[in-house]
């Protein structure tokens, strides 16, 4: 997969990660970037401008990485290493990669055991996340499972109790009680959890608002969770 961006080329330099070819705007050939990649033996081509639009249309800020696909955390370990109090979140089709890097973040940030998104239909991680996670996603764990429902039944034989997310039929967000084992469901950035998710929940949790609008961004959502989880913890 390719990967952009200065920070995220620092990050996998500076981490000593596997790097197979890198590509950077040939204005920058002397730069300590390109001689740290030079020293690991990374095979380097600098491209024009227009060469490197070309290959990427993100904002590459004249450095495009090769690596290898990302490796996810298999589901089977996560079952089998499911101790203590886990916490986990749980992405129902999220589509924005912006919003599913920021929510690595947040999770890496707050210790968040697990991360389980489905195969299909759902935004996975590219370069676009990696480039938004800013390096949080060498210390995560994120599962890709086949069938979400299922997992979540898993779970729940686990003792894991599912909290959703959503403004009908719900109750505040802080009068739930986090201390034990639990999963955080985000829905979809435009419908929400689906039913049959939102039906295997044991919890479901409003964020109140204040304001005109009766939404907040997944990635925000998700953050005021997380952190609520964190603080019931302390």
């Amino acid at each position: 997969m390719y990967v952009f961006g200065k920070n995220v080329a620092k990050e996998l330099i500076s981490n000593n990660k596997e790097i197979k070819k890198a590509y950077i705007l040939n204005t920058l050939k002397d730069d300590t970037i390109s001689k740290n990649l030079t020293d690991m033996n990374v095979m380097v081509s600098y491209l024009t401008k227009n060469e490197m639009d070309r290959l990427e249309k993100g904002n590459h800020q004249g450095y495009i990485l090769e690596i290898p696909d990302f490796k996810y955390y298999d589901e089977k370990k996560m079952f089998s290493n499911l101790e203590g109090n886990p916490f986990l979140i749980i992405l129902d089709h999220l589509e924005d990669p912006h919003n599913f890097g920021a929510i690595i973040r947040t999770c890496e940030a707050a210790g968040v055991d697990y991360i389980i998104i489905p195969k299909n239909r759902s935004v996975s991680v590219n370069s676009t996340v990696m480039k938004t996670s800013v390096g949080a996603l060498d210390n995560v764990k994120v599962v890709e499972v086949t069938n979400i429902n299922n997992t979540i039944n898993k779970l729940k034989e686990k003792g894991v109790w599912i909290v959703g997310t959503a403004m009908e039929n719900s109750v505040p967000y802080d009068e739930i009680d986090y201390k034990g084992s639990t999963a955080i469901i985000i829905g979809n950035e435009g419908f929400g959890m689906s039913n049959l998710v939102q039906k295997n929940c044991d919890f479901i949790a409003n964020i109140p608002m204040y304001g005109k609008i009766n939404s907040l961004n997944a990635s925000v959502a998700a953050g005021i969770m997380i952190y609520e989880v964190v603080k019931q913890r302390k």
